[in-house]
This record gives C-alpha cells, sequence and structure tokens, in this order.
C-alpha cells in the first residue's frame, strides 16, 4: 500500500516553514482530506499545533534519536486511515546533528521514508536568484527528490509569477504557489519557540491560514506531488509492541502480551496544561501500551492529585507561571507526599524544575516549587543549553538498570543551584560522544532529567517505569486508597 506523503523543508530557519505547513494541513482538512501530521526533529510546539490544525496526534521522527527502521514503523502506524500524510522538517533541508553528514536532517528523513520534498523560501527579497537557490537544493543531494517550491511572505502576485517563471525555466522543480505576509496569520514567539497549541485556545488560526492557502496554492499540485512517493517498505499496521521489542534484551511480543493481559492498567497522572505539555506521542503510547491508563491532570488549576499509580511530569513553561503554580499550594503538597510515600514520578526540564524548591524566573523573581529536590532552578537569557544527548544510567532507578541507554535532547535556558546534595543517576554524552554533565535527579522513586528521552530510542524505559508503578500498587501503598 501506498502512502501519499509530502516533506515540507525550508531552505533555512525562519523562513515560514511552520506557518505553510500549518497553512497546508488546514487547507487539506477542508478539502476533506484524512490528515497526518509529523514533526522531523526533537520538537514538542510544532507538533501541538499540527494537532490542533487536523485533531489527530502528530508524531515525532528523528534520524539521531531512533534508527531508520523505528522511524519508518512509526510514520507507517500513524499513517494507517490517512489520506495524505504531511512531515514538517527541521532548520534548513540540509541541517541536522553534523555539518558533514545527513545524520538527524530533514533529508535524511526524506529519504528514509522515500517521500518528495517541497521546499520553502522567503522570496520576499528575490527575484532571478530564487533559480539559482533551488538548483542548488535540488542537485546537493542527487538521492533527495526536491519535488516542488513554495514561496513564503510574497507580497503581490506580479512577484510570485517572476519567481515562478525563474525557477521553472531554470529547473525541473514545479512551483506550487505562495503565501502572503500577514501578521495576523502569524504565531507569536518566545524564548523556546512559538507559543504552543494550548495557549492558543481556538482553531480560528488554522481555519484562516487554510483559507489563505486555498487562495493563492495549486493544493491538486500539492496532492499530487505527495501522490509521487512510491511504496514504503514496512508491514502495514505495525504497532507499539513491535517497537517494544526492539534493541530490547530479553523481550518478546508474545511473552509481552501475556504478560500485558494479566495486569490492570496502571494509572499514570499527565500533567497537561499551559505549563506542562511538552510530550512525545510515542512516549505516551508506549506507556498505553505497557498497560497504563493516561490521566490528564493541571498543576496550576486542580487542587489534588487524581488516583493514580505514577505522575509523569512533563516539560513546558513553569519558569511563566511560577506564581499560579507556586500559589497552588495543595497541589504541590500533594506531589510531594505522593513521592514520599513512594510513588513513582518520572519528570523531565520542566518538570524537573517543578520538583526542585524553587523556580527563580527571568526577572529574578524566586517562585517556591515542590521542593523535592534541594536546588534552584534559574532562569538566564545567555544560558541557552541546546543539543542531542544519550544517557547511560549509572546506578539502578525506575527507569531501568545500571548499563541502559537511551537518547533524547535538551533545550532549556535554566540551570539548577544546588541548596544541598543532589543525587544523579545517569552519564551524559552529546551527538559527538562528548561527555556532558550528568543529569537524572534521583530521590526514591523519582527521577527527574533535563533530558526529554525519547522512549523508542529505549522501549525499556517505558516498561520500567509501569512495572515501578505496578510494583507500588500491587504493595498497597499506605494511605493511597488505590483502585482494585
Amino acid at each position: 500500500m501506498t502512502v501519499p506523503r509530502l516533506v515540507i523543508a525550508g531552505t533555512q530557519s525562519n523562513v515560514g516553514k511552520t506557518t505553510v505547513t500549518l497553512a497546508l494541513l488546514a487547507a487539506l482538512r477542508q478539502r476533506g482530506r484524512k490528515v497526518q501530521p509529523f514533526k522531523v526533529g526533537p520538537d514538542y510546539i510544532d507538533p501541538g499545533h499540527h494537532a490542533a490544525a487536523t485533531c489527530r496526534p502528530s508524531h515525532n521522527l528523528d534520524g539521531w534519536m531512533l534508527t531508520g527502521d523505528i522511524n519508518r514503523k512509526i510514520f507507517r502506524r500513524a499513517a494507517v486511515g490517512a489520506d495524505i500524510s504531511i512531515i514538517e522538517g527541521m532548520m534548513g533541508l540540509f541541517d541536522g546533528s553534523s555539518p558533514v553528514n545527513e545524520v538527524g536532517s530533514t533529508a535524511e528523513m526524506a529519504k528514509l521514508l522515500g517521500a518528495p520534498v517541497l521546499l520553502v523560501i522567503d522570496g520576499s527579497a528575490m527575484a532571478r536568484s530564487a533559480a539559482a537557490m533551488v538548483s542548488g537544493y535540488a542537485k546537493f543531494d542527487p538521492s533527495l527528490k526536491v519535488a516542488g517550491v513554495l514561496f513564503n511572505r510574497i507580497g503581490s502576485e506580479g512577484h510570485f509569477q517572476l519567481l515562478k517563471e525563474a525557477v521553472e525555466a531554470e529547473t525541473k522543480v514545479s512551483v506550487v504557489g505562495y503565501l502572503r505576509p500577514d501578521s495576523s496569520l502569524t504565531i507569536g514567539d518566545r524564548h523556546l519557540g512559538l507559543r504552543t497549541a494550548i495557549e492558543q485556545g481556538s482553531t480560528d488560526l488554522y481555519d484562516k491560514l487554510g483559507r489563505a492557502a486555498a487562495e493563492t496554492v495549486d493544493l491538486d499540485k500539492v496532492e499530487a506531488l505527495a501522490r509521487t512517493a512510491g511504496d514504503l517498505n514496512v508491514e502495514c499496521g505495525m504497532m507499539n509492541d513491535e517497537l517494544l521489542a526492539h534493541g530490547t534484551e530479553g523481550s518478546s511480543r508474545s511473552s509481552f502480551s501475556v504478560q500485558r493481559s494479566a495486569f490492570k492498567p496502571v494509572r499514570i497522572g499527565v500533567a497537561y496544561d499551559a505549563a506542562f505539555c511538552f510530550y512525545y506521542q510515542e512516549n505516551l503510547e508506549l506507556l498505553e501500551t505497557e498497560g497504563a491508563e493516561l490521566i490528564r491532570f493541571s498543576p496550576i488549576k486542580d487542587q489534588n492529585l487524581p488516583d493514580v499509580d505514577l505522575l509523569y511530569l512533563g516539560g513546558g513553561y513553569p519558569e511563566l507561571y511560577g506564581e499560579a503554580l507556586a500559589g497552588n499550594n495543595s497541589m504541590r503538597l500533594a506531589i510531594r507526599d505522593f513521592a514520599e510515600r513512594g510513588g513513582t514520578i518520572y519528570a523531565e526540564c520542566g518538570g524537573m524544575m517543578y520538583l526542585t524548591q524553587a523556580i527563580r524566573d527571568f526577572d529574578g523573581r524566586a517562585h517556591e516549587m515542590v521542593g523535592l529536590f534541594p536546588a534552584e532552578a534559574v532562569m538566564c537569557k545567555p544560558g541557552l543549553t541546546l543539543g542531542y544527548r544519550e544517557i547511560e544510567l549509572a546506578k539502578p532507578c525506575v527507569i531501568g538498570r545500571p548499563g541502559l541507554k537511551a537518547r533524547g535532547h535538551e533545550f532549556h535556558y535554566s540551570s539548577l543551584v544546588s541548596r544541598g546534595a543532589l543525587d544523579y543517576a545517569c552519564s551524559v554524552a552529546d551527538a559527538k560522544e562528548q561527555p556532558r554533565s550528568p543529569d537524572g535527579l534521583v530521590r526514591g522513586n523519582t527521577v527527574a532529567l533535563y533530558a526529554h528521552l525519547h522512549f523508542s530510542s529505549q522501549p525499556a524505559v517505558a516498561r520500567s517505569l509501569v512495572a515501578s508503578a505496578r510494583a507500588w500498587r500491587t504493595q498497597g501503598a499506605e494511605g493511597k486508597g488505590v483502585a482494585s
């Protein structure tokens, strides 16, 4: 079965790739198409907007964190039932984890998926030079198919026709249309990127983007380009059971399925609100495949924890909601009590910051947090930490045994200032295999990392977390009120 698919790639960052992607997602959906979105690279904000525009969860694909086979399986599984799949790239088409190879790049992913590329160019200050740019991108890697071009920030139909004539006269690449500059159709940004979909609050922006694309983009041509993709060499209907067996010692699908069916679901409380909304879709699905039931709650608004066996505190913007988080004293106390009674907590980046004694925001104001770890998370704009990470466990904890490796990514402006002894579970290396500071704060059954791990890089993490929560529930944690 052939899956119509198209990669949306930029010549570089900040050409409006996400705006173009959202416009196409919305326009195709307005045409009645079932559109499945994907994002190349370690990003949470764009997938949130994708999901809001299509009403389908967006999935992350990554050539450094995940193997080619797993990327293809994730794609094939998520694309089942869709009419067309749109894959938004990262940075420029050929930018990845190295300046001398394609690992982690959008180009690598397009080739892994056998998908044609639609190149987004900011044509606002260009004429015939656009043809030279398109020619260079199309010829740089002969094994990559740059099939189309869409110009962004074009002020008039006349300007577009000039660009279109230049490109199509000098190259074999099709020009599918353009988008006009319109400040009312942009998403505001901040220190970690665009504002999140949960803050957007409505679908009006996506609807307007879709209508704008329908006016100036040949959507028939876009769909025709997607249909030029060939067969994908992955069996239809691959589920996360196969991912769980990939690279995991002593595991098999049949024995796992039997084991899973013997247990009632483990209840996992997933923090989800404007402060905590950074999650890989695969992480959530792998937890469900292990036998978990996911229950969302808000550390900002809810006064009490739901009845759960494990807490998953994802990343986000807790520094922007420090006052609200600090003001919800009953939730902070409930989470600390949950930890002190032996409940399993897995926290990443913003979730880790929430578990410290305080978050000090960009203005230097300290906001009291859960207080599980004797440290303060201090925001500092010049202090950006960014890059791929591979963690290796040095001691046993709720995500696995010593020697376990998993891959992820760091992206934050905060740093930890210790106010006491801190215990770390993981050694860390970057994409160049250079050692980094240790990660994985440990206390009891709590692990909190700066790195956002992609569980599909090491599915044993999801298995270990659920097993830890199940063991705690089975032991009948005192005062917990466990559901039978």
